[in-house]
């Protein structure tokens, strides 16, 4: 593998003034990404108190099934005394999503070795999984590369009830049926047979979303240490039981203030991240119908399709009693995490950063401080199919990234056309409809009846001058299949459906190609967490 990085041509506007603009990031976060930043966040970490045995054993609980390695424990017991944590997480998806989870896996483990070296201190991964969700079509499907284009492949089990995915138990029959079926869209390679063993394998012993997600990054990076915890594991709500009622009791202000740092964003010409609203309680409740969103209403805690209603106190002895009724939304899961652990910094990718830059004030109202934000590694895997293509099309991967493949393909498609053969197709098909015309004036005066058949006469011989060019075309393309081809390639591998490669394929796409050793090879990469896209060469 070799590294190299570039700037992305199409740039995030929120994401670059919060790395270039000092003030919009004063304005709206709490520590400056800087070595200063890290120092005085962990400072202010060693002023607060966290149930620090409580949360190792609940990480230590929830991970045993799924094999805790040497290093895992030992960052567990770092944890329970005095550790910090750099934090990331992402929806459990099938196959483990896209690219992008495990890019924010490696990001967090990277980012905690550096600190720790950094500040002499402990510093351990932890990835949070939003097994909380319930809206189970974000997650149950995958790409494969076909013919130039990403392909969905979605696992269409039925589901009536907007169940969090940590609830939700997939058919172990029709999943291992789906598994196979992108395995084989993958191709064989001398890997395949045990990975799929693997994977499959999983799926027997797992039941839910989430389950059969953390058997696979943990087994991915099982080396490394990295610590994981289901944001719906029952005995981490029982942890959580106080600060929900915390969040309860100030439900009003942290909306408030939500609510006008996104009139904020938007007056400076960004997008409104989460669309919030003055009356949100930023809580979920889970119903016997699934988990839904409750907002404020003349002093209590409602859900009004439901027919829900709590009062506050009714909410607080919610939160004592029976806590796993309670989850968080977009806006208050990051300051649960930050309540429950002693988070250096934390994780995310542009869409979660957007978020986050509404909820300072409500980490405030809280009487927290902000983590340091760090952009999560944005990484493009550049094959040597596709290295060959890059080459003998000319394209860089600027251009490409750039969404200017398709107009570079159709002009190397015009540059292959026989030129003189279109003349003569056109001139045909003008002649034939001069001679048409001439037949239809005729019959208007003389036999109007059979205007339609030559109308539709006419229309049989223009669909066969069609198909005429389109196999003249695919003649073309036979002849110049191999270059037709290497613009195929890069559009599939590169910038599939005008998107980065990390949103759409699954890492087992690369695993495949490159054995189960991939991801260790990943983390040793000299990365550079600057903001710029890191380009893999494999």
């Amino acid at each position: 593998m070799e590294l190299d990085t570039m700037e992305l041509p199409r740039k995030n506007k929120l994401m670059e003034a919060y790395q270039h603009d000092p003030q919009f990031s004063h304005r709206f976060f709490d520590y400056e990404l800087s070595a200063a930043g890290y120092e005085a966040r962990a400072q202010e970490l060693m002023q607060r108190s966290f149930q620090r045995a409580e949360l190792a054993a609940v990480i230590e609980q929830y991970m045993q099934p799924h094999g805790i390695s040497p290093l895992a424990a030992q960052y567990i017991k770092e944890l329970s005394s005095d550790a910090f944590v750099v934090i990331g997480g992402q929806q459990a998806g099938i196959l483990t999503g896209p690219l992008y989870s495990v890019h924010k896996a490696v990001s967090v483990i990277l980012m905690a070795r550096q600190q720790r070296e950094l500040l002499q201190k402990p510093v351990v991964p932890v990835f949070w999984i939003a097994g909380e969700d319930h809206d189970i079509n974000e997650i149950n499907h995958t790409y494969t590369a076909n013919l130039g284009k990403a392909v969905k492949r979605q696992f269409k089990q039925p589901t009536v009830l907007k169940t969090m995915a940590s609830d939700t138990v997939y058919d172990q029959k029709e999943l291992t049926a789906f598994i196979k079926k992108i395995f084989k869209s993958y191709g064989e390679t001398a890997y395949t047979h045990d990975l799929l063993e693997n994977v499959l394998r999983t799926v027997e012993e797992q039941q839910t979303y989430t389950g059969f997600f953390t058997s696979l990054m943990n087994e991915l990076f099982t080396q490394h240490g990295l610590l994981f915890l289901d944001a719906a594991y029952k005995p981490l709500r029982q942890l959580e039981s106080k600060y929900f009622s915390q969040m309860i009791e100030n439900a009003d202000k942290m909306a408030s203030t939500i609510y006008s740092a996104e009139q904020d964003l938007h007056a400076m010409g960004h997008k409104k991240p989460i669309e919030s609203e003055a009356q949100d309680a930023n809580l979920f409740y889970v119903h016997e119908t699934g988990r839904v969103l409750l907002k404020r209403k003349a002093g209590k805690f409602v859900n009004e399709q439901t027919g829900l209603s709590f009062s506050e106190e009714e909410m607080h002895e919610i939160a004592a009693e029976q806590p796993w009724l309670l989850s968080n939304n977009v806006a208050t899961r990051p300051l649960m995490q930050d309540l429950v652990f002693p988070v250096l910094a934390f994780v995310g990718g542009p869409g979660e950063i957007a978020y986050w830059s509404l909820l300072r004030e409500a980490f405030h109202t809280l009487g927290i401080r902000m983590p340091v934000i760090v952009p999560r590694l944005s990484i493009t895997l550049i094959t040597r199919k596709t290295q060959e293509a890059l080459k003998q099309t000319g394209l860089t991967i600027n251009e490409v990234l750039d969404g200017q493949l398709p107009w570079r393909q159709e002009q190397w498609m015009n540059e292959q056309r026989d030129e003189q053969f279109d003349s003569l197709l056109e001139e045909s098909k003008k002649l034939l409809e001069l001679q048409y015309e001439k037949m239809q004036s005729h019959l208007l005066k003389t036999d109007p009846g059979l205007l339609p058949v030559v109308k539709k006469n006419l229309q049989f011989h223009q669909s066969q001058f069609d198909y005429l060019q389109k196999t003249k075309e695919q003649s073309i393309l036979r002849k110049h299949h191999v270059q037709y081809e290497r613009y195929q390639t890069l559009s599939e591998q590169l910038f599939p459906e005008g998107s980065l490669q990390e949103r759409l394929y699954s890492p087992y796409f690369f695993i495949n190609q490159y054995g189960e050793g991939f991801i260790d090879q990943l983390l040793k990469q000299p990365y550079q967490f600057d903001g710029s896209h890191q380009l893999v060469y494999l």
